[in-house]
């Protein structure tokens, strides 16, 4: 048998994209702007959150928001209802962002030195969570009707997570649901996961989404 190669594409392809990663985020430090990246499946209510988390901060620190999606403007045109600078990010059918989009779009963004941006992810509970966009934050949005056994199915997206955001909350008690099940299924996977019950409807859990929140603003501004 004659003589050949065996290269391993993937590993190649995440590590180029953990370096830029890395590159992105200290440059974001630099400037004293956290970059928070946030993932769900489809209708778990990631722009409602957002919306809901820009009217509480947005009076205490500067936002802006790249929205990502395969294609169409819904969500940046609901966001910027909200009167934070907003671009729209279309993938070309890939089902996330990378660091090197991720860059390009904040060039585009050109928020200048904002305190805060978020990334809304495509919606996704596989790709997104495998790809390391330069955020300083990962947050993940589990809502009640997808089910409390969701970090068991999907590992890698509660394994890279700071905060799962248990939205719609306000409906568990018509779901199959069980909070505290959930909360042992993300420690099974993250440990370190901080677990927030949460609605963007009704606004239960809201303070301690966005005291969070301000908290790691603080941080990343002092550790320039």
């Amino acid at each position: 048998m004659g003589e050949y190669r065996i290269i391993e594409v993937k590993q190649s392809v995440f590590a180029a994209n953990e370096k830029s990663a890395d590159q992105l985020r200290e440059e974001m430090k630099k400037k004293g702007t956290l970059l928070v990246n946030l993932m769900s499946s489809p209708g778990s209510g990631k722009t409602t959150t957002l919306k809901k988390t820009i009217a509480a901060l947005k009076d205490k620190v500067s936002i802006a928001v790249m929205e990502a999606d395969i294609d169409s403007d819904v969500d940046a045109a609901a966001i910027s209802e909200t009167g934070v600078k907003a671009i729209q990010l279309h993938t070309g059918g890939m089902c996330h962002l990378d660091a090197h989009m991720c860059a390009q779009g904040l060039e585009g963004l050109n928020a200048g030195d904002v305190d805060l941006i978020f990334l809304e992810n495509v919606g996704n509970l596989v790709c997104p969570a495998e790809f390391d966009t330069g955020a300083g934050v990962n947050v993940t949005i589990l809502s009640v009707p997808e089910g409390d056994d969701k970090p068991l199915k999907y590992p890698l997206m509660y394994q890279v997570c700071d905060v799962v955001l248990v939205n719609k909350i306000d409906v568990a008690p018509y779901f199959d649901f069980d909070l505290e099940k959930l909360k042992k299924n993300v420690a099974l996977r993250n440990p370190k996961a901080v677990v927030i019950p949460f609605s963007a409807k009704t606004g239960e859990g809201l303070d301690a989404w966005t005291e969070w929140l301000s908290c790691k603003v603080a941080e990343w501004k002092s550790s320039q």
